[in-house]
């Protein structure tokens, strides 16, 4: 029989191979107020912990997407979450105030967590939901990706060598998927993208599973139709990407 302890130190070495270079995360949670009116906010987020400019910059992008979805007050320059935060139970009180028989809850939730990480490359899946009134409410779906080397995020067009290439790839999967033929008007079955060409989802990320694109509703189809996924293997979109992915 194997020794015991030689056993577990092997495992132990594996165990630290495999998160060797991983960034470390703490959850973080926050809510709006405690009255019985008051909006309904639910927030819980990575926090990265690292002294590492990447973490700075994954923390700094999570403040920036939060005060975003959560200001409502365009006369102040917001900085802060508790300040967007306090904007946004601000603004609910005051429409409670003008129309206080009309005016339902209102509510904000996000769910953000790391899809992807290797040596490289970091990216953040950023979930929302607010209802502000009306007939429903909004749900969208963000890809933050960073560049762990550099310490900085990346816009879309950052992570192609061959974006050109990538698009008319993902169209023809999305064709596909979609069960739109290839020779005939992209919108043909009843979707909505503009000027009738095909474009890139303004959300992409890298996943465990490829690289996704994430049409939020709206985007190229309807409410109804929900957010439209797209998910490209990395052996099939390697040869497009600057950051290459063993599959």
């Amino acid at each position: 029989m194997k020794n015991p302890l030689c056993l577990l130190l092997v495992l132990l070495l594996t165990i630290g191979c495999e998160n060797e270079g991983k960034l470390t995360f703490e959850p973080l949670q926050l809510t709006g107020g405690t009255c019985n009116e008051c909006p309904k906010i639910e927030i819980n987020i990575p926090r990265a912990l690292d002294e590492t400019a990447v973490a700075r910059a994954i923390n700094n992008a999570l403040e920036e997407e939060l005060i975003a979805l959560l200001s409502f007050d365009e006369e102040l320059e917001i900085d802060k979450v508790d300040d967007a935060i306090a904007s946004f139970n601000n603004s609910f009180k005051e429409l409670k105030t003008k129309f206080p028989d009309e005016t339902v809850g209102w509510e904000a939730e996000v769910n953000s967590e790391v899809v992807y990480e290797d040596a490289n490359i970091l990216t953040l899946i950023f979930n929302a939901y607010t209802f502000t009134g009306g007939a429903h409410g909004y749900g969208s779906t963000t890809f933050l990706n960073f560049n762990k080397r550099k310490g900085v995020e990346l816009e879309n067009w950052e992570l192609f060598e061959d974006m050109e290439g990538f698009q008319k790839f993902a169209e023809t999967k999305f064709r596909i998927q979609e069960d739109i033929p290839q020779n005939e008007n992209i919108n043909i079955t009843g979707f909505m993208f503009e000027r009738d060409i095909f474009h890139l989802a303004e959300n992409i990320g890298y996943t465990k599973d490829g690289i996704q694109l994430t049409y939020n509703q709206y985007e190229v189809a309807s409410y109804a139709d929900g957010p439209i996924l797209l998910t490209l293997p990395f052996k099939e979109v390697n040869k497009y990407l600057k950051n290459k992915v063993k599959s």
